[in-house]
């Protein structure tokens, strides 16, 4: 099981296909996608039927023990218990995580993004989600996760490898960015 995580405009979206390809998983549930689908508008009320039908779908192929990936900003706790229960079930858990330099960098590609038909997110909620995804990442979700990395994609088209951790072994390949991003953690 994959879960593609970061705030706001990072690549999550844009960097999930590739990925999957290579790990070979084909079911991918994407909120956005969703909401999409049910309305051409991302109004709270969408937005809000999207996450439930999400997670619906997230449990169903949970309890087929089917493979499957997922998208999020890990900006709440709430897949906390779900990927607890996962690994209870033996899953795998992998998280990539796609960071980005600061919050103003998340408004800019959110912005970016709707000027080419994209979904909008309002301001303040991507800068509320940019340093509780970083936060929840590190102290919260990372220790749930069989696999982690962690990619800096605030200079686009390729994200560069920060960190990865697989069960206990830690390899920090950007030494400077890993520091700046659990300092930005610590912040908020």
């Amino acid at each position: 099981m994959v879960v593609f995580a970061g705030p706001n405009g990072a690549g999550k979206s844009t960097h999930a296909d590739a990925i999957l390809a290579t790990l070979g998983i084909t079911t991918f549930v994407n909120a956005d996608f969703i909401a999409r689908g049910l309305s051409g508008r991302h109004t709270e009320t969408v937005t809000f039927t999207a996450g439930r039908i999400m997670l619906e779908r997230l449990h169903q192929l949970a309890e087929a023990k089917e493979d499957f990936a997922f998208e999020s900003t890990l900006s709440s706790r709430t897949f906390a218990p779900f990927l607890r229960g996962l690994r209870a079930q033996g899953y795998g858990v992998a998280i990539y995580y796609f960071s980005l330099a600061n919050a103003q960098l998340a408004v800019r590609r959110v912005k970016a993004r709707v000027a080419m038909g994209g979904h909008d997110v309002p301001t303040d909620v991507v800068r509320r989600r940019f340093g509780r995804s970083l936060t929840n990442f590190f102290s919260l979700y990372a220790p749930l996760a069989s696999r982690w990395a962690i990619f800096d994609n605030s200079r686009t088209p390729h994200a560069r490898l920060v960190a990865t951790n697989e069960g206990d072994n830690l390899s920090i390949i950007e030494t400077t960015t890993w520091h700046k991003l659990q300092k930005m953690a610590n912040r908020f």
